[in-house]
């Protein structure tokens, strides 16, 4: 083996489907990295294309147009190798490809053995599985590929070593949940420990709707040790050296506090659904509530305050307190600030139903009706301006349903909606360590939609401690019922919160697209039929 290897990682954020703006960064980086004297770079899985290309891969035109963007690259490639991850057809077949590119030609090609199908992955209903292991040679050494999934199992790895790889590169599109970072280099100490060989793992950066990709590129020697790790949810080229048989040393970021990661991973999803898709800004509906005083401290500090409109809309419900502190956070963050009464709106609402409801008495109706007004109010401004409604809800309401369809759950894009209602106020008591701009009131005050008179959250819900804990248990863990009033939790509570979930499963469906940083959020993994009458076994 040669005395060295230096290596680019490419730890970039791509957007799905821009062929030329991908092409165009994977060029720059390739210059940067050649300046820099690497021998390879390497770039995330499918990264000409963006992860998830989802239905895109359906299409015979999206891999012609793969195709020529790979050869426009290589033509570039000269005097450093290019490992690219790319959708690649051929014979009729579709697959997870990354190209071995050297002087200008793809000299070999390695097609995804292990086609994730669980979770947020859907990779069987688009690529056919590879066979073979691809294993090069750069500077004297053997390098072997594998691709993301190949290195949750022992068999990939173990073919790259056995066709003589002596280092691993895993390139990755590997999406973020809590902790995930921990789950990667345990299962990849294991692989390198199973076949005695260094491997390099380099993961994608950014937001793609609901999925966040937090990169945390690292380097693991054959005995196991972390040689170098960089920081998770940002875009950066480190150059790592492999020096007789192992990594030389380099900074490593760490473990960072559960709350500063989720916040990270928030920010990004933001600012990068905002940015890719071209929205101007966000408007956010301020209510002197902690869901929204979150949703709008994470819009601004994703987005910069001149970007975020706040608009506090209330009610003849609604608390001075909440006026007071919806205004001074938004003065904290140096946002605009408006205030729209809805009283108008709820007198001619009404005066035009009153015929319709005569004789029946006010109910929840006429709640609603107010979240409704709100939102109408929002999807205006909206529509005028062009900036999106980031909605407010939080993963409690999203469960049982503690929310008014074309109400607060309006807008484009859910901020919160893979957070428990108690993350909600330990983020935000985290937040205001960073700097105090909201009110301790908004963090200490008990939880209200203020649509009536007195009103709190838990005159309808269970304490939300114990809620969070029984959807936790029922929709990220599938434990029956049964089991979860075993370990302790009143039954009542079980059964109304169980019958909940799944009476809302309608309005979840109707929800707008929100952050994933769960193992599971209602979103891509969560498919439960909305027309059910299954029963829980006991």
């Amino acid at each position: 083996m040669k005395n060295s290897l230096s290596i680019a990682v490419a730890q970039f954020n791509f957007v799905v489907g821009d062929l030329d703006a991908n092409a165009a960064r994977i060029l720059d980086a390739l210059d940067q990295a050649r300046a820099a004297g690497a021998d390879l770079l390497v770039t995330p899985e499918l990264a000409l294309c963006g992860y998830p290309p989802e239905d895109l891969l359906l299409r015979p035109d999206f891999y012609r147009a793969c195709a020529r963007h790979v050869a426009r690259i290589a033509e570039r490639a000269s005097g450093i190798v290019l490992v690219l991850g790319h959708a690649h057809e051929e014979g009729g077949r579709r697959y997870n490809a990354a190209s071995v590119i050297r002087d200008g030609r793809v000299v070999a090609t390695y097609f995804k053995h292990l086609l994730p199908n669980y979770d947020v992955f859907d990779e069987k209903r688009y690529f056919d599985a590879g066979e073979r292991p691809c294993v090069f040679e750069v500077a004297g050494v053997p390098v072997g590929l594998n691709i993301c999934e190949d290195l949750w199992a022992p068999a990939p790895a173990a073919a790259s070593h056995a066709a003589g790889a002596r280092v691993l590169l895993g390139i990755n599109a590997s999406p973020y949940h809590m902790r995930k970072q921990r789950e990667r280099q345990e299962v990849v100490r294991r692989r390198v420990r199973e076949v005695g060989v260094p491997l390099l793992y380099c993961n994608m950066v950014g937001g793609q709707d609901e999925l966040v990709f937090d990169g945390g590129s690292f380097a693991v020697d054959a005995d196991g040790e972390i040689a170098f790790e960089a920081p998770g949810f940002e875009e950066r080229l480190d150059i790592v050296e492999l020096r007789d048989g192992r990594w030389v040393p380099q900074a490593i970021a760490g473990e960072r506090p559960i709350e500063a990661e989720v916040y990270a991973a928030l920010e990004t999803g933001v600012r990068d659904y905002l940015g890719k898709n071209g929205f101007p800004g966000a408007i956010i509906g301020l209510s002197g509530g902690i869901d929204s005083a979150l949703t709008l401290c994470v819009a601004v500090d994703a987005l910069g305050p001149e970007r975020v409109h706040a608009v506090m809309m209330p009610s003849p419900y609604t608390a001075q307190m909440s006026l007071d502190d919806a205004e001074a956070l938004a003065a904290n963050l140096g946002v605009r600030y408006d205030v729209i009464p809805i009283l108008p709106a709820m007198r001619t609402f009404a005066e035009m139903l009153a015929p319709q409801f005569e004789g029946l008495p006010a109910d929840t109706t006429e709640e609603n009706l107010q979240s409704r007004i709100r939102g109408m109010i929002l999807m205006a401004l909206s529509n005028k301006t062009g900036a999106i409604v980031l909605t407010t809800g939080n993963k409690s309401e999203m469960a049982t349903g503690y929310a008014t369809l074309y109400g607060d759950m309006a807008g484009g894009f859910a901020v919160l909606k893979d957070l428990y209602k108690t993350f909600v106020f330990r983020l935000s008591r985290w937040r205001n360590t960073r700097s105090p701009v909201m009110p301790e009131n908004i963090i200490t005050r008990p939880p209200s939609a203020e649509l009536k008179p007195d009103q709190v959250d838990q005159d309808s819900l269970p304490p939300y401690e114990v809620l969070d804990a029984i959807i936790e248990a029922y929709m990220e863990r599938d434990e029956s019922p049964q089991q979860i009033i075993a370990r302790g939790y009143d039954e009542a509570d079980v059964r109304r919160t169980v019958a909940m979930l799944k009476r809302n499963e309608y309005k979840r469906r109707q929800a707008p697209v929100g952050i994933r940083v769960s193992r599971r959020g209602f979103g891509r993994d969560w498919r439960y039929p909305i027309t059910s009458r299954y029963r829980d076994e006991d």
